[in-house]
């Protein structure tokens, strides 16, 4: 059967399974059938308040309960956009400014700080909507009209000018995205999903759709155990969790503290990461641990839906070298362009190009801001012949001798030192791998022409300074190394570059 709306996930689920556990979190359980009948009761009161294709902002916490109401804005035929109240509410409003949007739903927990927020438009509880009689005429009708082009969700990142861009993703980029995902590693009913990252960062996206797919079961994990990793093995051990797919320093959490002394889940069999790149050390502590588990390298930004690319370890590999981004999904092709949108190919071993993606994966663009949208969604510059929408990534890639493809650095993270062009996290990786360093993030001061590194570690910077001195030319040394107890991450997990540098002003 040809799937053309998420919703048919959820109700091939709800038919074969439907008293299967779907979404649970520490208080909650709900099974395919209760989130089926629970999505079009609110779908039904949606509708009736929105045309189709309007967005749909959830001003709710991080709970199994959240995801009911995601489902809900789909079947009414719009979209939906995460909006996470512990966001400074100055970018709420930017974000909800930004969609424009009519309504904002909410649960009676929140609801007094979503009427402090200044939206215009009318709030609506959760708990009310799911009170709804289904209007199956209603239903049917928005079910009609679709196209697998209509969007699903829209999720926020940052923008350079201070406002929030809006990612709009379709049905038919996350139908692509789910159905190869799910195939090429081996998700089936029986697999128990750990959900560690947040609703509004899109790595949620790949335990929320295969559950739905699969009628596997997702287990939200609550942000507070990340900082307790006993009660956060616990949980993976007494939910027996079967796969993790989670941002790099969330697994880093558990390999710092050494985790697995205490325990180590036994039901774990596949473990993938994305967001950045993975230190081979703490990559190495996990196989170690979980040796039969299957790992994956997966690369690609919000823009392309999720991933564009995957690499499956099988090998070992030695703390000085880097772990490759792999190989396309089907249906994707990705690509290295350089400075004059001429191929680069593995012909050209350490040629660095800009990481570019074509296919059904790409976005529909910046909602509301197609100034954006136009500046990174353009023409492949490789086809002349009709129209083919192509992603510029802002990252750059580079073949090995192996021939594997590799991330190198951000654009905007290649600098330019001494007379010499840098890419920082080719520096990262040399400091990473020596003994007694955990973490590493160098961020250049262009004012004051210094690499500031700032590292987690027992080392002193002399003995930092003496290993990396064996491995790098001096000119690629950084000038300040720092200190840090922990590294400060955004709520998408990455490093906080700005906090970095915050703290190293603060110092000087």
């Amino acid at each position: 059967m040809q799937i053309q709306n998420i919703l048919n996930y959820l109700e091939a689920s709800a038919a074969s399974c439907p008293e299967k556990a779907a979404f649970e979190d520490l208080e909650h359980s709900y099974t395919f059938a209760q989130v089926q009948e629970n999505a079009r009761r609110m779908g039904s009161a949606l509708a009736a308040e929105l045309s189709p294709n309007a967005p749909v902002p959830v001003f709710m916490e991080k709970e199994a309960w959240t995801l009911n109401v995601f489902m809900g804005a789909v079947c009414a035929g719009c979209f939906y956009t995460l909006v996470e109240p512990e966001l400074p509410v100055e970018r709420i409003r930017l974000i909800l400014e930004t969609l424009d949007a009519q309504v904002l739903v909410t649960t009676e927990k929140l609801k007094e700080k979503a009427e402090g927020l200044g939206f215009q438009g009318k709030i609506l509880l959760a708990e009310d909507l799911v009170q709804t009689e289904v209007i199956q005429s209603l239903l049917e009708a928005r079910r009609k009209g679709a196209c697998d082009t209509d969007p699903l969700y829209a999720m926020f990142t940052s923008g350079s000018t201070g406002v929030p861009k809006g990612v709009v993703v379709s049905h038919r980029s996350v139908i692509d995205f789910t159905e190869h995902f799910t195939e090429i590693f081996g998700f089936t009913s029986k697999d128990v999903i750990a959900n560690q990252a947040p609703f509004d960062f899109d790595v949620s996206v790949k335990d929320l759709y295969p559950t739905l797919k699969c009628g596997a079961t997702m287990e939200v994990i609550p942000k507070k155990f990340f900082s307790v990793p006993k009660k956060l093995l616990d949980f993976l051990d007494d939910r027996k969790v079967t796969s993790l797919t989670w941002a790099v320093s969330a697994l880093c959490i558990i390999s710092m503290l050494k985790g697995f002394r205490y325990k180590v889940p036994g039901s774990i069999r596949r473990v993938m990461f994305s967001g950045e790149v993975m230190p081979v050390k703490h990559l190495n502590y996990w196989r170690s641990y979980l040796p039969e588990a299957r790992y994956v390298n997966l690369y690609g930004p919000t823009e392309i839906t999720c991933n564009c690319t995957y690499y499956e370890i099988k090998k070992d590999f030695t703390e000085e070298e880097q772990i490759p981004i792999g190989i396309a999904f089907p249906n994707e092709r990705v690509f290295l362009l350089d400075e004059e949108d001429h191929l680069v190919t593995a012909e050209n071993p350490g040629m660095l190009g800009e990481i570019c993606v074509t296919g059904t994966a790409l976005a529909l663009g910046y909602y509301a801001n197609p100034e954006k949208t136009a500046e990174v969604f353009v023409q492949n510059p490789l086809n002349r012949r009709y129209l083919e929408p192509m992603y510029r990534t802002g990252d750059l890639g580079r073949y090995g001798e192996d021939g594997e493809l590799y991330y190198a650095t951000r654009k905007d993270f290649q600098i330019k030192h001494m007379g010499h062009r840098i890419e920082l996290g080719e520096v990262e990786a040399a400091c990473q791998a020596l003994e007694g360093i955990s973490r590493v993030c160098c961020i250049y001061d262009e004012p004051n022409t210094k690499i500031i590194a700032f590292y987690v570690g027992e080392l002193k910077s002399k003995a930092i300074i003496q290993g990396m001195g064996e491995k790098l030319p001096r000119f690629m040394i950084p000038n300040v190394f720092q200190k840090v107890d922990a590294m400060p991450l955004t709520k998408n997990g990455k490093i906080d570059r700005k906090a970095l540098m915050a703290s190293y002003e603060e110092r000087k």
